[in-house]
Formats: structure tokens, C-alpha cells, sequence
């Protein structure tokens, strides 16, 4: 009997010494409240700070942009015309851990009123956002994002 503990003790030290705390995962939502700032402030100049070169996006429809210089350039381009003024703000912000140099992030949030290019108007809209992010150096990246509008359940 001593020896099946120990041997659990022991198989569980590695785990238990690798596993990530709680507190391990603010350099991470930090990266990610950094994407919502820029969002905000519909200013994008500091995106190197935050983002991987070959960041690619997923917008919420369906379009997928790569490299951070056409992402860039996607981003100023909306933020410039219809999501000019417009405000996505975090309600919850989870992050989990798929390695000591990747986490993925997802985020629930709840963007301000604004009318889409197809004359559609967007009030109070939820979207969840996945962003998958790489331990560079120090530094917490995001390498990819993917955006979704929740849809409200149908009503019968």
C-alpha cells in the first residue's frame, strides 16, 4: 500500500508542478483588454504590442484576413465607417492554458448600437470572441481571433 501512494505521489508532482495558477493568466487578459482598448479607442497603431506578425482574423461574417498588416488594414477601414464611435465591451473573459506558450481566450461582450454595411441595425448586440495567443519571449500575443454575434434564442 505504501508504495501505490508513492508511486501516485510521484506521478501526480509533475502535474501538479506544471499546472498553471489562477494568477498566472493576468499577462494574458492583459493582452486581450489591450485588443478591446484599440477597439474602443478605434485606434490600432500600437497592434504590435498585442499582436503576432501572422495574426489572423475571423470576422463575425465569416470573412478571414491574414497578416497583421492586412488586419490592419481591414480594421481601420470598419473602424473608419460604420463601426466609427462604436464601443465592444467585456462582460466575462475567460482564459485557459494549452501549454506554458499557449492560451486561448474567450470573451463575452456587448457592443454599442451601430448599422451594418447592409443597412441591418445592430442594438446592444452580444458576440463571443475566441482569441488563441502565443508566448513570445515574455510577451502574451494574440495570433488569431475569431468573432461571433450570439443569436437570441427563436421565439415560438
Amino acid at each position: 500500500m505504501k508504495s501505490l501512494i508513492m508511486t501516485l505521489v510521484i506521478l501526480a508532482t509533475p502535474i501538479a508542478a506544471s499546472a498553471q495558477t489562477p494568477s498566472s493568466d493576468a499577462p494574458v487578459r492583459q493582452t486581450v483588454q489591450a485588443f478591446y482598448a484599440a477597439f474602443n479607442s478605434h485606434g490600432f497603431n500600437h497592434a504590435a504590442d498585442f499582436t503576432t506578425d501572422d495574426w489572423n482574423h475571423i470576422n463575425p461574417y465569416g470573412g478571414r484576413t491574414h497578416g497583421r498588416a492586412e488586419v490592419l488594414k481591414e480594421l481601420h477601414e470598419v473602424h473608419s465607417t460604420f463601426l466609427n464611435g462604436v464601443s465592444d465591451n467585456i462582460e466575462k473573459l475567460d482564459v485557459r492554458f494549452a501549454g506554458k506558450d499557449a492560451a486561448v481566450a474567450t470573451v463575452l461582450s456587448r457592443m454599442s448600437t451601430f448599422t451594418s454595411p447592409d443597412g441591418v441595425r445592430h442594438v446592444n448586440e452580444e458576440h463571443i470572441r475566441t482569441f488563441i495567443l502565443a508566448k513570445r519571449g515574455t510577451r502574451w500575443l494574440i495570433m488569431q481571433d475569431q468573432n461571433t454575434v450570439v443569436m437570441p434564442p427563436p421565439t415560438h
